[in-house]
């Protein structure tokens, strides 16, 4: 379900602009039965696969986890908690129309959600709204690009001619991310604070 991506192949990447992952290491990618092994340059650990049913409370801990900040970025309101109807939802994932991505930690145990990268399919307008989360201690090692490649290419796998999302102007690193990957941005009218990032597949 979830094929090995080399990203060190200078392929369909290689025409877009320098890289998070390049800014900051790399991370090394090596698929395995689960999913694929994900090794930060400070040598932690962590398993890419696709999100499952039983990731329900490991969601809920991670969102524990965030700041306000990142609540906000996240879902562009505040939010006090991740309620467990809310949380189902989003581990059980219609693949005709959605497509979600989890770094997890098992290092420890309970094993910890880390990071989440997702798509909304819109087939009246072939296209897809993405979402990309990375817990602020796991942020600026590339975490978030890798994530949001995996998201592009099954965009590109699906056939869709585009995928974009919303982001809080505020929310520079994740702007500056899409921005390296090939996004444009436009802000919205009626959104004051908030840009729309389209990228054409």
């Amino acid at each position: 379900m979830n094929p090995a991506i080399d990203f060190s192949a200078p392929t369909r990447y290689a025409s877009l602009p320098p890289r998070a992952s390049e800014r900051f290491a790399r991370p090394h990618v090596q698929s395995t039965p689960r999913g694929e092994q994900v090794r930060t340059e400070d040598g932690r650990e962590l398993v890419l696969r696709a999100i499952e049913p039983g990731d329900v409370a490991a969601m809920q801990r991670c969102f524990t986890r965030l700041s306000p900040e990142d609540i906000r970025r996240r879902f562009l309101h505040a939010m006090s908690e991740l309620p467990t109807p809310m949380a189902q939802r989003l581990c059980r994932i219609d693949p005709a129309q959605e497509t979600a991505y989890v770094l997890m930690d098992e290092s420890i145990k309970p094993t910890e959600m880390r990071g989440v990268g997702r798509i909304y399919v819109d087939e009246a307008t072939d296209s897809a709204e993405f979402s990309v989360l990375v817990e602020q201690a796991w942020s600026r090692r590339g975490l978030g690009a890798l994530l949001m490649r995996h998201l592009v290419d099954d965009c590109r796998r699906r056939g869709l001619a585009e995928l974009w999302g919303y982001v809080l102007l505020e929310n520079r690193p994740m702007l500056q991310l899409c921005k390296e990957l090939g996004f444009t941005q436009r802000m919205m009218p009626d959104e004051p604070g908030t840009a729309q990032i389209t990228l054409k597949l």
